[in-house]
């Protein structure tokens, strides 16, 4: 029995679920066999998680044990913030609006209840809130503005003597749901380590990873003792039950993917990619910055605005090519020929954001692809140009998008320069996973941008070395684990 429900007083506890053991708060934190247990999923239900009380306590404390508490130090920090209400009523202003539109009331209090409520219709909401603040009990209260419509005033947790006599039947129900839930631990014959989550998006059309590179994942996590579980966008709510993350979607800083990095985080998961390194490779005027800052050899590049079309002529000269801050896989990217096609396309580009990345034009057969982690290189590719076309890949959003040839090559085998290069970009972001690309153009080598979340399908980036490319990967989290928990127990036994 790894599933525990703390609480103050047991005897006050009104529901009986098969297979959870129901401790009382003091216990947990005082008796020698809680703090020895290994991988215990603690649910805190304590009446109340003021700083230093011991609600607060036994969150923090399983923590520290290793244990997977709900709701977490960082939830319950959150929680307690006013602001942050705001800014999940802001993220969720649609969602709450569709939700409450035919209440007619200025005010309405929701219960959750394990990502759910009793009203079938606020479901996806109350997996949103949950989602938002992970808690096993919660009530959330909207107001309504004659002017801006609904909004979240105010989300807390509550305690079981707030659920009304009404609620009980369901309350059992979701909760005996939700620890019934399958576990893919459970399937294997020796417990694993450590648990790892790999976001996928069933729905992207271009996933950084292929079905067959997240089973080669799974499968090198397995060797080095860690269980890899494939979750979607919309488990943030469970993100705190592993140790480690690892994206295996396209991210972005407005996007869900950038929240599962930073919640991530927050509850002390090693993460790829963590969210400095979304922050920094997803912003093309960050990276012109960075690299001018460092002699990063790389393409003349201004950062412009709406007045900037005749200095982009002067200094950088045309063709040219106009990037969105945010663009990816060719997204965002036009070439301009001459001073009208510039005009009109910058003025495209600025319609989305104000500011845009003018660059020199570089022509090129094929881009280099250098895989990079923990500031070494992990594999190279030549990425070469479609037929008959300047990019890699051609087509916009929601078109057929047609991709030149991948070589992959050994690291011995690319020119020292090429490889020593681009370990230096990578290493200005980061220690994680990345993906730089870089020119050799008119005699000159250059880099013209560091990815995060970097491309690894099957077949293709793990031609020449194969399974040790995912093993590579894995034992980045396994190293890290390993130390964060070393780190961890030092400073367990200091506090002794």
């Amino acid at each position: 029995m790894n599933q525990l429900v703390v609480v103050e007083n047991t005897k006050r506890w009104p529901l009986h679920i098969p297979g959870v053991e129901v401790v009382p708060a003091r216990t947990y934190l005082t008796d020698a066999r809680f703090a020895e247990r290994r991988g215990a999923a603690v649910f805190n239900l304590c009446r109340t998680y003021g700083y230093q009380t011991l609600g607060y306590y036994v969150s923090l404390l399983a923590a520290a044990r290793g244990h997977r508490p709900l709701p977490s130090v960082a939830t319950l920090q959150d929680l307690r913030l006013p602001h942050m209400a705001r800014f999940a009523s802001e993220e969720l202003d649609e969602l709450i609006e569709r939700s409450l539109a035919k209440l007619r009331g200025k005010t309405f209090e929701l219960s959750i209840y394990f990502g759910r409520n009793i009203a079938h219709k606020y479901d996806r909401l109350s997996q949103a809130l949950f989602n938002q603040f992970p808690a096993p009990m919660l009530r959330a209260r909207f107001v309504r503005d004659p002017d801006e419509g609904w909004r979240l005033d105010r989300i807390r947790p509550i305690a079981t003597s707030e659920i009304p006599e009404g609620h009980r039947d369901f309350v059992l129900k979701r909760a005996t749901e939700y620890f019934a839930r399958p576990r893919r631990r459970a399937r294997t014959r020796q417990r694993p380590v450590y648990d790892l989550a790999i976001l996928v998006n069933p729905e992207e059309a271009e996933p950084p990873s292929d079905e067959g590179a997240l089973r080669k994942f799974a499968r090198a996590a397995r060797k080095l003792e860690m269980e890899a579980t494939v979750i979607h966008p919309d488990e943030i709510g469970q993100i705190a039950e592993f140790d480690a993350l690892f994206i295996r979607e396209t991210t972005a800083v407005d996007h869900h993917t950038f929240r599962f990095a930073r919640r991530a985080a927050a509850e002390g998961l090693i993460v790829l990619d963590d969210p400095e390194s979304i922050l920094r490779c997803t912003n093309k005027v960050y990276q012109a910055e960075i690299f001018a800052r460092h002699g990063i050899p790389s393409p003349r590049t201004l950062v412009v605005d709406a007045d900037d079309a005749e200095r982009i002529e002067k200094d950088v000269g045309l063709p040219c090519v106009l990037k969105r801050p945010d663009s990816s896989f060719s997204l965002g990217v036009v070439k301009a020929e001459t001073p009208l096609e510039l005009r009109t396309k910058l003025a495209n580009v600025l319609s989305k954001s104000q500011l845009a990345v003018a660059q020199e034009f570089t022509p090129s057969e094929f881009d280099w692809r250098i895989g990079v982690i923990d500031r070494k290189p992990l594999y190279a590719c030549r990425y070469f140009m479609a037929r008959g076309h300047w990019q890699v890949v051609e087509g916009g959003a929601g078109e057929r998008r047609r991709w030149g040839r991948t070589d992959t090559i050994a690291i011995a085998d690319v020119p020292k320069n090429v490889v020593e290069l681009a370990v230096r970009a990578a290493s200005l972001i980061g220690d994680g996973l990345y993906g730089v690309d870089l020119k050799e153009s008119a005699g000159r080598l250059l880099v013209m941008e560091v990815n995060d979340n970097p491309s690894i399908e099957s077949g293709f980036e793990d031609a020449v070395i194969k399974d040790e490319l995912y093993l590579a990967v894995m034992s980045y989290f396994r190293e890290r684990l390993d130390r964060q928990r070393r780190n961890g127990n030092s400073a367990a036994g200091q506090a002794k």
